[in-house]
């Protein structure tokens, strides 16, 4: 599910669109809803402010219309379950089905019912990294470790993750937090960043998906002060994206951030492993 176009051709290109525009108040109902359906867990007052961001939309713009109806149906499939970290093999298994389907649904619905290419996975950009780009990749690393223990241990946070100790389990929560992760940017960025881009300057555009994606991860297990780390790292990776068009590399940046969220995870419910965070 990916295209190896060239670079020119792998981001669907933002429409030039005003810095204000009535189109906002549907696009900032929809994020309301992810507020409400994510962060307060409230579904009925989530799906009536996501049904008004919708038709409001379809009164405003119907090319609006379609493509917030696409991040729509993505927000309904995930609203199905609950995105809390249990990692049970059930539970992994129908976690994994329906945060695939939030993405594949909207992707197939683009490409073969719009007959456009909102929705792309630019995973061969064609592109080499730049020393900037190299550089940053450690950075992240040395900012999680500086960052996360903190956040998690002293927050509590950490407790919202299951305690892991058998070798499956330890496996399990690693498999989790990647995929989360890889996700992420399949949803957040590609699609929903990506489709708002079309109508909103990229800045409106990124910090309407910023807050879908700092309330999911509220459900997720990132509360008490987590949006305030969470947030800046969702208008990052927007940003990070914007620059490189690159799939990839916003996935390495999350998955080096979430392999020191693991690390400090499993230390966190048994503080004999993994002795090197400070906090």
């Amino acid at each position: 599910m990916h295209d190896g176009a060239a670079p020119e051709t792998t981001t669907s290109a933002p429409r030039m669109a005003p810095r204000a525009s009535w189109g906002l108040l549907p696009a900032a109902l929809l994020s309301a809803s992810a507020v409400l359906l994510f962060g307060l867990r409230d579904p009925v007052s989530g799906y009536t402010v996501l049904a008004a961001a919708v038709g409001l939309a379809f009164l405003i713009d119907r090319a609006l219309f379609r493509d917030l109806l696409l991040i729509a149906v993505g927000l309904l499939i995930i609203s199905t379950i609950s995105v809390e970290a249990h990692i049970s093999y059930p539970n992994m298994a129908l976690m994994g089905s329906v945060l695939t389907l939030s993405v594949l649904v909207p992707y197939l619905a683009s490409r073969y019912l719009y007959r456009d290419h909102a929705i792309r996975f630019p995973i061969r950009t064609g592109q080499r990294w730049t020393a900037l780009e190299r550089w940053y990749l450690p950075l992240v690393v040395l900012l999680g470790y500086l960052i996360l223990p903190t956040y998690f241990i002293r927050s509590g946070a950490y407790r919202n993750w299951p305690t892991v100790t058998a070798p499956d389990e330890i496996a399990r929560l690693f498999v989790g937090v990647g995929f989360v992760g890889i996700w992420d940017e399949l949803f957040f960025i590609c699609t929903a960043f990506a489709l708002l881009r079309r109508h909103f300057p990229d800045w409106q555009a990124n910090l309407l998906q910023a807050v879908i994606f700092t309330s999911f991860l509220w459900e997720l297990g990132y509360q008490s002060w987590g949006p305030l780390m969470t947030f800046p790292f969702a208008l990052l990776q927007g940003y990070t994206f914007k620059l490189t068009k690159s799939l990839t590399y916003v996935v390495c940046v999350h998955l080096l951030f979430d392999l020191v969220v693991f690390l400090v995870i499993v230390h966190a419910h048994t503080r004999d492993w993994l002795p090197i965070f400070v906090y």
